[in-house]
């Protein structure tokens, strides 16, 4: 990013500047504001109201344990959610055509050594919980950018501001809230391969969660007021603020804050798994719908079909992972791989800069 206001201004010519895009939203109004923009608030004010019914209480058996039901569904729409990448990955030869060693070679070996190796099997499992959470910043990152785009901003300019803020909102109340514990907790899976210096993780965490959370109030204090700072300079060298975008930061920001730091009515992975999730099906259905209906072999009036057949597939997958995906050493190590390569894949192919997705 050039370090002057005036540098700035090559970034965001006259003409760029006087002249208003022709549309300011990816979708349209309804379909943004549902299943982009105000979801996080949405599924907010969902776990709010499922604290107030029996249903939040109720418990549904599963291999012989108990779980809670709003647990099991947020474990079934997960999965779900994540397996449908490949629709994208795989299913769009455009794509595929630009990656084929990736999307061929690397699900194999990353099973092979999952299968091979339960230290492997462990240290994914691990990776996954906490990559799950920088790809989740990143979605949001990527919703924004394609608001920035449609304003007329320059792909670049922001980039990394955005990209910081977006950590700092989902990193921020995981680290410095009630919700850090069940998130280390899952390094004590260590202790079955011997590894006593990734096990020690979470005591590590809990004795210093006080320190955790000073930290992360100033690291917050200090990154909202570069960020103000770097669009206040963006904006006076032509940046033309996107009102969604604003609101998209804003909602995720809130509904992190309650959901992560302080578990707000006891929902938080509930809360935070169902937008995303929802927020990912209503990207890839909008971007991928035509190449959907092509994959499952639809045409003509047939193609009415495909949007269901979509959500029943992925939700069968759902179904699948949270009923024998942690049954047997290999379930295991698949799903792991399907969850991985969501999120690896998800780095490289949906790119607003590159016009994969715009």
């Amino acid at each position: 990013m050039p370090g002057t206001d005036a540098g700035l201004a090559v970034a965001f010519p006259a003409r760029a500047r006087s002249e208003a895009p022709a549309g300011s939203f990816i979708v349209g109004p309804l379909y943004d504001s549902v299943f982009f923009i105000f979801t996080p608030l949405l599924a907010l004010a969902l776990g709010g109201a499922l604290s107030l019914t029996p249903l939040s209480r109720a418990v549904c058996e599963l291999n012989g344990e108990t779980e809670s039901c709003v647990s099991l569904f947020s474990g079934v729409f997960t999965a779900a959610h994540l397996v449908i990448v490949f629709f994208r990955s795989h299913g769009d030869r455009t794509i595929f055509r630009q990656h084929p060693k990736r999307f061929i070679l690397a699900p194999l070996a990353l099973f092979g050594a999952m299968m091979v190796s339960t230290w492997m099997l462990v240290f994914v499992f691990v990776l996954a919980v906490w990559w799950d959470v920088y790809h989740s910043s990143l979605q949001t990152f990527g919703l924004g950018r394609l608001y920035d785009r449609r304003a007329g901003n320059d792909a670049d300019a922001g980039r990394g501001l955005d990209r910081w803020m977006n950590l700092l909102i989902y990193v921020g109340p995981i680290v410095g809230g009630v919700s850090l514990s069940a998130h280390v907790v899952h390094f004590y899976k260590f202790e079955g391969v011997g590894s006593a210096f990734f096990s020690a993780v979470p005591e590590f965490t809990e004795t210093h969660a006080g320190l955790f959370n000073r930290a992360m109030i100033l690291l917050g204090a200090a990154g909202l007021a570069a960020y103000a700072w770097g669009y206040a300079r963006l904006i006076r060298a032509g940046y033309r603020v996107s009102w969604q975008k604003a609101a998209l930061l804003s909602s995720t920001a809130a509904c992190s804050l309650f959901a992560w730091g302080f578990n707000s009515f006891g929902q938080a992975f509930f809360i935070m798994n169902f937008f995303h999730s929802l927020q990912y099906f209503a990207l890839i259905w909008w971007s991928e719908n035509k190449n959907i209906a092509a994959v499952l072999g639809l045409k003509g009036s047939a193609r009415a079909a495909a949007l269901p057949l979509f959500v029943l597939l992925a939700f069968a997958y759902g179904v699948w992972a949270e009923t024998f995906g942690q049954t047997t050493h290999a379930a295991m190590s698949l799903l792991l791989t399907v969850s991985i390569l969501h999120f690896w894949y998800d780095g490289f192919i949906w790119s607003v800069r590159k016009g994969q997705l715009s």
